[in-house]
């Protein structure tokens, strides 16, 4: 018999954002759950619809796998006499352990010879524990929002209907609440709502099929993909779509039937992301494209139900479809008639945050700072800049964004051009939002870049200065993606921009909001941008005691930060770096809390420091000028370069000398060679063997 499992949780219908980490949580929740209780296992497939969540496991053991336990006794020498008799101690241990003296083993630890205990305790059958264990996975799927019904307890993504657990052609019986398992599952609550028996993974693949459920998704994502795709085919069109839309698609339906639909032509003369944005993010219809990415008349729509008229199918989407277009249609006309400009007073009426003033003050702090940003990074747009920082939330109080609040920015980029404002400032206003989620596109112009940068640290800087940061996984305001969004918009423009002074500026434009002193909101946002880069920085490959080394001595510029992390990076290969991190840190060891001295060339009477101090201001210009010039890895071989005078110097001389003006004058040389490797990198940081 095929050690197969197969769970189906029943359920009404599961939104379908919910559905796709689901998934993904099933299989790390079961797989740590059987290496836990040491059960073998082939392979792990999880698939769901709106209806249904389904757990298979294939060749499952059918036993645990035994385990030996050891146990620590007495050490070796008091569990044994000079005649290496047994002790009261081994005795004691052995009787305890259930065990005769002569069953323990000799143990070799870290500390030490012990005796000790070695038991093999046999695996349990596999039938025994499932029932606890899939009781215990069903609770453990969280969900972004759950739910109770009736008077139970139990709380799911929506309320469970039934439960299918087999293993070895069985049910495993289980129950939570009233609800049992069993060997039935359900078809299609509209085509075929009744319940069928099922024996295993194949029998219910079948089963399903024939009573209009398709339960994997991969296979309703290809099947959708490939039926509307021919269907845009069909008249002379490509499917417009991205990964998120199908996706999304295929968890709304059990049985997908793809209907192709058309609208009027009239309509195309809105812009082309008031179209993709009601048909997708509204409707969940595909839009159609011509080989040149213009808009077609068509969309596809899926539908979960096979109808008995196809043509009452498509007319249906058709009218739905007609009244969102005419509903933006009217919108965008009406929005029209009053000039972007004109929108910019109103925003006096919208608050941005209760704490932090309305939209109108949010724009004229964030304009001021962006015309100081750009007086430094780009002067030549500084015009542009000021014009599209200015119009950039005019477009909040429109029609057209407040029916459809994803058009933000889109709208205000087609209603400058509309007003006759330059194409740079149009698509600045745009590109100040962006990146709208983390690692999505950045601005191209430097008028987005600056005005987007300008924005983002406003409000930053608002909300920690109001007492409002992010704590633990929640970030209402999405300051931790905005951080992000600024890093990697300075790092892609490679901005020479200093945060300090992005701090400074922003929080003494938020000063009459400011909560606490602005010192101390400076320090908060500092160390949470350094949280957001030292995460990136990880993900992208690099040794987090590199980032840590490198980001524990100044993150203000933050072009600079990186290229300094790629060459410390790059300098590890060097076969020199561990002798150097590990010099470094004697000298970091041994400063502790010193106070900088002034070194006296006088006081210097032993070879080795005298030896020492002729190096390093040998090197002291050049390496600095390496850093000034961001070459960071000819500034790291000059300071490797020290290693072998660092060394004698140690190896040489009593650095804590009696005579205190002698100790002082060695710390302060050597404080004076820290602060030189301190401005590339903490070597303290860096683990060492």
């Amino acid at each position: 018999m095929s050690n197969e499992l197969l769970l189906e949780i029943g359920t009404e219908e599961i939104p379908a954002g919910f559905l796709s980490k689901a998934v993904a949580d099933m299989e790390e929740i079961i797989r740590k759950s059987l290496t836990e209780k040491r059960i073998a296992f082939e392979g792990i497939q999880c698939m769901a619809t709106p209806r249904r969540l389904v757990l298979s496991i294939a060749d499952l053991a059918p036993r645990q796998e035994d385990q030996t336990v050891e146990k620590l006794g007495p050490a070796r020498k008091a569990a044994f006499d000079e005649n290496g008799q047994p002790t009261k101690a081994a005795l004691g241990f052995a009787r305890g352990q259930g065990l005769d003296v002569s069953q323990l083993d000799i143990i070799v630890t870290e500390k030490g010879e012990y005796v000790g205990a070695r038991k093999t305790l046999p695996g349990q059958p596999t039938n025994e524990l499932l029932p606890d264990m899939l009781k215990e996975f069903i609770l453990a799927i969280p969900f972004r929002k759950s739910m109770r019904w009736a008077n139970y307890d139990l709380r799911f993504a929506r309320p469970v209907h039934w439960i299918l657990a087999i293993y070895q052609g069985s049910v495993i019986p289980l129950k939570i609440e009233d609800i049992e398992s069993g060997n039935f599952s359900y078809g299609h609550r509209f085509m075929s709502p009744g319940n069928f028996a099922v024996t295993n993974l194949a029998d219910y693949m079948s089963l399903t099929r024939q009573h209009f459920v398709m339960v994997d998704q991969t296979e309703r994502k290809s099947f959708i993909l490939t039926e509307a795709q021919k269907k845009a085919a069909d008249v002379g069109g490509i499917l417009f779509y991205t990964d998120d839309l199908l996706e999304t698609v295929s968890f709304l339906v059990e049985y997908p039937v793809v209907v192709l639909g058309k609208f009027d032509e009239d309509f195309l003369r809105l812009p082309k992301d008031v179209l993709t944005t009601t048909m997708i993010s509204h409707q969940k219809y595909f839009p159609i494209t011509d080989t040149a990415g213009k808009l077609l008349p068509y969309f596809i729509a899926v539908s979960n139900t096979q109808p008995r008229d196809m043509a009452v199918v498509v007319e249906g989407n058709e009218r739905v479809l007609r009244a969102r277009l005419a509903d933006a249609s009217f919108f965008f006309e009406e929005d029209k008639k009053v000039p972007l400009e004109n929108r910019v007073e109103s925003l006096k009426k919208v608050v941005f945050h209760s704490l932090l003033g309305t939209s109108h003050k949010k724009v004229m702090r964030f304009r001021k700072l962006a015309a100081k940003i750009a007086a430094k990074v780009k002067p030549s747009v500084k015009k542009n800049v000021d014009r599209a920082a200015l119009l950039a939330k005019a477009d909040l109080e429109s029609l057209m964004v407040g029916e459809f609040a994803e058009l933000q920015g889109i709208m205000g980029r087609e209603y400058a051009l509309l007003a006759g404002e330059k194409p740079e400032v149009a698509k600045a206003i745009y590109e100040h939002y962006l990146p709208v989620v983390a690692g999505g596109e950045l601005p191209e112009t430097d008028e987005g870049a600056i005005v987007g940068i300008a924005d983002k640290m406003d409000t930053i800087a608002g909300f920690f200065g109001v007492g409002l940061p992010p704590t633990g996984t929640a970030d209402p305001y999405a300051l931790r993606r905005q951080a992000l969004g600024i890093i990697n918009i300075i790092l892609s423009k490679q901005y020479d921009l200093s945060l300090n002074f992005l701090l400074d500026e922003s929080l003494a434009l938020l000063k009459e909001f400011l909560k606490k002193p602005a010192e101390d909101v400076k320090k908060e946002v500092l160390e949470f941008f350094k949280g957001r880069l030292q995460n990136q920085l990880i993900a992208q490959g690099y040794a987090y005691d590199t980032v840590d080394a490198v980001l524990a001595t100044d993150i203000d510029n933050l072009a600079d930060a990186v290229q300094r992390v790629k060459a410390l990076e790059d300098f590890r290969k060097n076969p020199e770096f561990e002798p150097v991190s590990i010099a470094f840190k004697r000298v970091d060891n041994i400063l502790k809390d010193f106070q900088n001295g002034q070194v006296d060339i006088n006081l210097l009477s032993t070879e080795a420091e005298i030896r020492l101090f002729s190096s390093f201001d040998d090197i002291k210009t050049r390496v600095e000028k390496g850093i000034n010039e961001k070459d960071f890895i000819f500034a790291l071989n000059k300071l490797a370069s020290l290693r072998p005078a660092v060394d004698n110097f140690f190896d040489k001389v009593m650095v804590m000398d009696k005579d205190e003006k002698i100790r002082l004058n060695r710390l302060s040389l050597l404080a004076e060679i820290s602060a030189l490797f301190h401005k590339l990198a903490d070597f303290s940081k860096i683990v060492t063997a």
